[in-house]
């Protein structure tokens, strides 16, 4: 055996085998320490060989786990030598290299010379099986470096399947974004530069339209070019990480790149945080990955799609023929109505996940309070945060003990250990307090009995409710499923057999549940307005306080801080009821007002109760204090310096 003819991978394998030796106390390293070496990891190449051979690779490695203990034990360091078995397999394993045109010995090929040579290997498949399939994995390609095993089936190790996970029912629905799925079709169909690029800022949906075009592939919702198609997202962390010496990452990125233009246009790219791509894996003398990307990507033979935003596209667009060779799709932040549309169509997701319900008020208030008062995050991913933690509190209330029941149990662990206190006295007084106290801890003991069992009895029930939720989920997938493969019978049984009666139950339980005293189901806007004034501390009463009301009641509102200035008030307030009822023209300012009168009346004062009532915060004011501007070249202050200084 020559170190220097195997990978880094079928060297570590062969130190595997003998720790395995090792740590059974076999003095011989056989054929079955490397084939337990060879299985230990399930997502090995030799594993995936095995099970795409048509064998349980964990069956073989409990047969081999079985065989292995019926070997002789050695006591002591008597010192370590390989089996002249297991030197005919590191023979046949460099031979069988060379008759498949390999530099390097890798692992699969040990396996399938351990499979030729050895005798005594329980459940594994024929060789001839074995190589069938060790060349299936490999695509064409023969081990060219040490680090070759790295490149096998690259797309499966290196990126996730959307339209895999579209079928499963993993990824959420996407609603709307109709326009940015059509423009990304388009694109795709080019003949060349079929490369489409999505922009925008951080949360407003960019992978959404991705996995949006992975459920139309699935649904076959897409024009006949792109019908059958996989969308496979590149994981360029995964690509990155564990690349420890030059060349290896570009040659995980030219696997990837060669099995893409394999398919023949049938696997779709889809990079997110496009910009890492410039200047990843770039060492010095070494070509980062969009230079090798460039090639490919302008012969069409890569359809990739891109998403980055406004400020990191710029990294992209320094490099002219790497930007030339994208097609930008700009995609804007979405209404506070489109958000409250998603909210509802990932509602059932988040119920599900969560085991509560979600109510319309919660989404309507929680894609509302989102744009007011989240102002440094975009729509939709905000108003979904808000759900999701809103949802989270309640979920952990639920799995908590009740308010009422935990107050019943201090108060008697109060009682008793003032009761054990009291019986160390003797005078009358202590005697009638003992037996008042003994008095309210049986009454208290009942409370507890009861609240506990009523308590149970609803967390039963609400898990039950769990259940069906789940339940109801997996039949919606199926339904989604044997429609999409054209059975009709089984969808036809699901729809109007198994779905009616599930809806049925989950509809008696929640109704069950709408009396409960200490299980509350659902998510109200009062759950997400606490989540808000956690997050910006304002009180949950402003939160909950509708438009309406607060313009109603601006004056009263305004006089609590300013005394007073009737006519001064009465003005503001008119000129903002004017232009939120749409009746002040919207391209004039809301009101323009001068307000007069000596120091200390409350001129200031009234700006920073407006402030206050209209935007929650009187800091929300701009301040110019004109006596700073008394000298004519203060003016710099406000519109900057003339040109020509600093």
């Amino acid at each position: 055996m020559d170190p220097e003819r195997f990978t880094e991978a079928a060297l570590q394998l062969v130190a595997s085998a003998q720790s395995v030796a090792r740590t059974r106390q076999h003095q011989q390293v056989a054929p079955l320490h490397l084939a337990a070496a060879l299985l230990a990891d399930p997502s090995g190449v030799p594993a995936r060989v095995v099970e795409r051979a048509g064998t349980d690779p964990q069956t073989v490695r409990t047969a081999v786990d079985a065989a292995l203990e019926k070997l002789p034990k050695v006591s002591g360091d008597a010192g370590q030598y390989l089996s002249s078995e297991l030197g005919r397999a590191f023979d046949a394993a460099e031979a069988l290299a060379r008759e498949w045109q390999d530099s390097f010995v890798a692992a699969d090929t040990l396996l399938v010379a351990l499979a030729r040579t050895a005798t005594d290997l329980p459940g594994l498949p024929a060789a001839a099986a074995l190589a069938e399939a060790a060349l299936a994995i490999r695509g064409g390609r023969t081990v060219e470096s040490r680090s070759a095993e790295s490149t096998f089936e690259a797309l499966d190790k290196y990126g996730i399947d959307l339209t895999e996970r579209a079928r499963e029912g993993k990824l959420d629905p996407v609603i709307g974004r109709d326009d940015e799925i059509r423009r990304t079709v388009q694109i795709l169909l080019r003949r060349t530069k079929n490369n489409p690029v999505l922009i925008g800022e951080p949360g407003v949906g960019k992978t959404a339209i991705a996995e949006g075009l992975a459920l139309r592939i699935v649904k076959k919702d897409v024009p006949e070019g792109l019908q059958g198609k996989r969308v496979v997202q590149l994981d360029m962390g995964s690509l990155l990480a564990g690349a420890k010496y030059r060349g290896e990452f570009e040659e995980r990125l030219k696997a990837v790149i060669e099995e893409t233009a394999r398919s023949d246009g049938e696997i779709i790219l889809f990079i997110d945080e496009l910009h890492t791509i410039v200047g990843a894996g770039k060492a010095e003398g070494a070509v980062d990955a969009g230079n090798m990307l460039k090639p490919p990507l302008a012969r069409g033979e890569l359809r990739m799609i891109g998403a980055t935003t406004l400020a990191e596209y710029r990294e992209i667009e320094k490099d002219a023929a790497l930007e030339r060779r994208f097609q930008p799709i700009l995609v804007d932040e979405p209404s506070v109505e489109e958000t409250i549309s998603i909210l509802r169509g990932i509602k059932e997701k988040y119920e599900v996940h969560h085991g509560v319900g979600i109510t319309d008020p919660a989404l309507i208030a929680a894609a509302t309070m989102a744009h007011r008062y989240v102002s440094d995050r975009r729509l939709p991913d905000s108003a979904i945060d808000l759900i999701d933690e809103a949802a989270s509190r309640i979920r952990v209330q639920l799995d908590s003990l009740p308010e009422e029941i935990d107050g019943l149990r201090r108060r008697k662990l109060q009682l008793e250990i003032e009761q054990e206190a009291l019986k160390k006295e003797t005078d009358p007084d202590s005697a009638a307090r003992l037996l008042r106290i003994e008095e309210e801890l049986r009454a208290i003991a009942d409370q507890i009995g009861q609240a506990q069992a009523d308590w149970e009895a609803e967390r039963a029930t609400l898990e039950e409710w769990r259940a069906n939720q789940e339940q109801l989920d997996r039949v919606r997938t199926q339904i989604e499923a044997a429609e999409r493969d054209y059975d009709l019978e089984a969808a036809a049984k699901l729809r109007y057999g198994e779905l009616p009666k599930l809806e049925a139950d989950t509809k008696r339980l929640a109704e069950k549940l709408d009396d409960a005293r200490y299980v509350r189901l659902e998510v109200g806007e009062e759950e997400v307005a606490q989540v808000v004034a956690r997050a910006t501390n304002i009180p949950v009463a402003r939160l909950l306080e509708g438009e309406r009301e607060k313009l109603l009641e601006l004056e009263q509102a305004l006089h609590e801080r300013v005394i007073g200035q009737d006519e001064a008030i009465e003005a503001v307030a008119d000129a903002i009821r004017r232009s939120r009822a749409g009746l002040a023209d919207p391209d004039r300012p809301i009101g323009s007002f001068i307000f007069l009168g000596p120091t200390g009346v409350g001129k200031t004062e009234t700006a920073k109760a407006l402030a206050e009532q209209l935007f929650d915060s009187e800091e929300k004011l701009i301040r110019l204090d004109m006596s700073e501007y008394m000298e004519r070249h203060n003016v710099a202050k406000l519109i900057g310096a003339p040109p020509g200084y600093v």
